[in-house]
């Protein structure tokens, strides 16, 4: 189970990689004005980093979760169909 998890992480990495530029490059400034009009001016570069890490935690930890689940159903299903 352990390299399942592994292979799992390793991917969702990868996933991350290369969707967290794209998914963040198109809300930032969604959540910019959303906290200016809402909080205060001025807060841009600290809501910038915030939403990169809330971007790039929410892609790897969503990926990882729907990554694992699917190779061990994949495992599941090829064991249950060959065995």
């Amino acid at each position: 189970m352990s390299s399942v998890v592994a292979l799992a992480n390793v991917l969702a990495l990868v996933v991350a990689f290369f969707a967290t530029p794209i998914a963040y490059a198109y809300s930032l400034p969604h959540v910019q004005a959303f906290s200016a009009r809402y909080y205060a001016d001025g807060f841009e570069e600290p809501v910038a980093f915030v939403w990169w890490a809330v971007c790039g935690l929410t892609i790897f930890f969503g990926a990882r979760a729907s990554l694992s689940t699917g190779l061990i159903m994949a495992a599941m299903t090829f064991i249950a169909r060959f065995a």
